[in-house]
């Protein structure tokens, strides 16, 4: 049986120190290790099959290596790219990630597992708040910046208003609004936003799903005051819109414009194709996680907030005179 490689043989390969090699391959190389000497140790450490002894490490550290990802739900695309950007960052560092759906809106999430079995945790889009980790590092994504926890969210706010400017510039006067019915921060800030544009004639909420958004569609666009553009929180709520013009004969956009939120793929699945809002949500669970470990290190990472980008695609237009 093959001797199993150690650092002392990736450090023998690529000409350093077994210091050196610690630093990258702990992912702390950054400022300090040249990029060249990065990229030999981690082909030497590729090329001889070398792995850390991760265990020993977490003894040595009393650390377990694990972190605890709670969102609101699974079934979300958006959610998943969060979880497939956390882990990949994760998985760098030698880390796991446990996923955690929690659904009850109203009340502050807690772990499912015992705290100690947890280095971190990174929440996501919740309502009742995040108390239920104690003292446990943690990281909230998507969620209301006023909370005392390391904050890394979207341009939310900025997102919504570049959807109204769109449509203003557009000439549309009468918005209306369906909106997610799940009480959190990153939609409460979209309401608030197209409220205070004047422009909103009418709401319904639903939940994000597209049978339930047809349904809230057709009350909206069955009215003798139809709004000309329906303003949708995410894109699979913008789905169902267009199923309900659909089914009341109206064509998007010559007779109701719709915009939603997220470029997900449905947004190019859709004909037309959806202009919309894009949220990096793959970059916003890698900087979350980047963050996390940087509180595992004993660093302040600073609040970020990424840019929330408008795609203009073919299902908006200037009203029907």
């Amino acid at each position: 049986m093959s001797k199993r490689p150690t650092s002392r043989d990736v450090a023998r390969v690529a000409g350093v120190s077994q210091s050196t090699v610690s630093l990258v391959l702990a992912g702390k190389s950054e400022g300090r290790v040249k990029p060249e000497t990065g990229r030999a140790v981690r082909e030497a450490a590729r090329r001889l099959g070398y792995r850390p002894n991760l265990a020993a490490r977490s003894l040595r550290l009393g650390r377990t290596r694990t972190v605890l990802l709670v969102v609101p739900t699974l079934t979300s695309p958006f959610f998943g790219a969060v979880y497939t950007g956390a882990a990949r960052v994760a998985s760098e560092r030698g880390f796991g990630v446990v996923v955690h759906p929690w659904t009850d809106e109203a009340a502050p999430a807690r772990s499912p597992v015992d705290i100690e079995a947890i280095d971190g945790v990174l929440a996501s889009s919740l309502g009742g708040g995040v108390a239920g980790f104690g003292d446990v590092p943690l990281v909230v994504l998507d969620n209301d910046p006023a909370d005392p926890a390391t904050s890394v969210n979207f341009d939310v706010a900025g997102g919504m208003r570049a959807v109204a400017r769109h449509l203003a510039d557009l000439g549309h006067r009468r918005l209306g609004h369906l909106a997610a019915a799940i009480d959190t921060w990153t939609f409460r800030v979209r309401a608030e936003v197209l409220t205070e544009t004047g422009a909103l004639t009418a709401r319904e909420h639903c939940a994000i799903d597209v049978a339930a958004a047809r349904e809230a569609a057709l009350a909206l666009l069955d009215r003798p005051d139809r709004p000309t553009a329906v303003v949708c929180d995410d894109d699979l709520i913008a789905a169902g819109a267009y199923k309900a013009a659909r089914h009341l004969g109206l064509d998007v956009p010559r007779d109701v414009s719709v915009t939603g939120f997220d470029d997900i793929l449905v947004a190019t699945a859709l004909e037309p194709e959806l202009t919309t809002i894009r949220l990096p949500a793959e970059r916003l669970g890698a900087q979350a996680m980047t963050a996390l470990l940087e509180r595992l290190d004993g660093q302040a990472p600073p609040d970020v907030s990424l840019p929330a980008e408008l795609i203009v695609r073919g299902s908006t237009a200037p009203p029907a005179p």
